[in-house]
This record gives structure tokens, sequence and C-alpha cells, in this order.
């Protein structure tokens, strides 16, 4: 299992390193899509990192100890990375909203300085939502149980080490899980509405195929980042004594690790103008399709 982890987290680093490095350098990919892919690609370096190499010390040299302070800060970036990942999405699919049901209008309402706000209001929502958590965590008094079940120090897993009242924590973790990711779906579900609707209406097929092309990848990357959420907020509330804790634990680092793997190989492939420019800088010569 180690040695599977390992690979996905080297794989993960090269794709969205390749991803950014591409985006960065083309400027033909200098655009409102690419800028949230850039985003996207970005949030999932730092995610996986804030958790992938501490995991791999546990399995490989038992290193399970971490400072109290330590443990609090990677609290805090992988809720916050997390959030931010969310929004990211969300604002992803307000582009492709855009996009589709206003293409003439596509480059002036998303210039660089409203990219700029979103980008601002994005890290903004995270820092507030999150900030509270590791403050409320330090407040809670620690009856020498120090161990905790889990392979990095999630929110729930190092509340329920704490003795005494926990229940503020608990409270506030389960109203911003339902209000950010409610709210973000809600977001999200509607934008496809109106995108699906605008697809249908199309006079040509060619041009609906083109359209629900793009859009497919999109759908994809957020049905692989929400479920395996959905599944780790539900078995950490309601399924306790029902789910393995091992199966819980799994769960809840291929959340971390499987998207952040998923999202440069799906855009890289599905987004013709990455896929010309890696093939350009690896100077091969593509066949035209």
């Amino acid at each position: 299992m180690s040695i599977s982890f390992c690979l996905l987290y080297i794989f993960t680093v090269l794709g969205n390193s390749v991803m950014i490095y591409i985006i960065w350098t083309e400027k033909t990919l200098h655009g409102p899509m690419y800028f949230f892919l850039a985003m996207l690609a970005l949030n999932d370096l730092a995610y996986s990192s804030c958790n992938v190499p501490k995991m791999l010390g546990i399995f490989w040299w038992n290193d399970g100890r971490i400072e109290a302070s330590s443990c609090l800060t990677q609290m805090f970036f992988i809720h916050f990375l997390a959030v931010m990942e969310s929004g990211i999405l969300t604002a992803m699919a307000y582009d492709r909203y855009i996009a589709i049901c206003s293409p003439l209008r596509y480059t002036s309402i998303l210039t660089f300085v409203v990219l700029e706000k979103i980008a601002a209001a994005i890290l903004v929502r995270a820092f507030v939502t999150i900030f509270p958590i590791p403050v409320l965590v330090s407040r809670l008094h620690y009856c020498g149980g120090d161990v905790v079940l889990h392979s990095y120090c999630d929110h729930m897993a190092v509340v329920n080490v704490a003795c005494g009242d926990t229940r503020v924590n608990s409270i506030y973790g389960l109203v911003l899980s339902l209000s950010v990711s409610g709210f973000d779906l809600l977001f999200i579900g509607l934008s496809y509405t109106m995108i699906l609707g605008a697809i249908f209406r199309l006079p040509s097929r060619t041009a609906r195929h083109k359209a629900i092309g793009t859009c497919s990848a999109h759908f994809f990357v957020i049905i692989a980042t929400y479920l395996p959420a959905l599944f780790t907020f539900v078995s950490y509330r309601f399924g306790q004594k029902t789910i393995p804790h091992n199966v819980h634990i799994f769960i809840a680092n291929i959340y971390i690790l499987f998207p952040a793997f998923l999202n440069p190989i799906i855009y890289g492939v599905k987004t013709k103008q990455i896929r010309d420019c890696v093939l350009k800088k690896l100077q091969v010569n593509q066949r035209p399709i």
C-alpha cells in the first residue's frame, strides 16, 4: 500500500508541475480557463504534500510522532486547501457557464481583474472559515490520550482524542461542511443545469458534442472529488460503529490524493491546447486528426 501511495504521489507532483509549467510558459494559455487550471494544479500540489510525506514516514519508518503545533498546522492547511479546492471547482463551473452560455462576452466578463477578485474571494473564504478550527481544537483538554487514530491530523480525529465537552467543535465542523459543500454543489448544479440547457439549444450536432466534451472532464473531476469527501463526512459522524476504521482512513487519504493525481491526466488529455503544448515541448510532431 505504501508503494502505491508513493507512486501516486510522485505522478501527482509530476503531472501538476507539468500543468503549471505549460500554462505559465505558453502565452496562448493565458486565459480564464487555464488560470483556474493552474490554480487547481498548484492547490493539488500543496494539498497532497500536506499529507503523503508524513504518511509514508509512518509506513516506512514507523514515525508516528508529531508535535502539537505541527499537528494544528497540518490540520489547518489540509482543511484550508480542501475548501480552496471546492472553491476553485465552483469557479471553473462558472467559467464553463460563461464560455458556453455567453461565448461572445467571455473575455469581456472574465477579465484579468475579475479573475484576481475571484481568486482572492476563494482564498479569503477558505482562510476565514478554517482558521477557527485549529483555534477551537487548541482550547480543548487532553487527558493523556495523545494517539490520533488517523494518518494525518484530521479535525474530527483530533477532537475524538480530547476529553470534556467537544460539542462546539463538532457543531462547527458540521455546519462548515454542510454550508461550504452545500453552497458549492448547489452553484455547480445550477451552472450545469443552465449549461445543459444551452447545449441542447445549439443547432449544430458537432457544436453540441464539442460543448459536452469540454464539460465532461470537469464533471468527472467533481464526482471524483466530492464523492469520497461525502463518504468521509458521513462515516465519521454516523458510521463509526458500522464502517471499519481502516476503511475510513483509506478513503480519507484517497479523497486527498486521487483527485490531485487524476486532474492533470483528465485535463491534459481532454484539453487539446494543453495536449498540443505538451507535445510541442517534447518536440513530437503531432499528426493532424
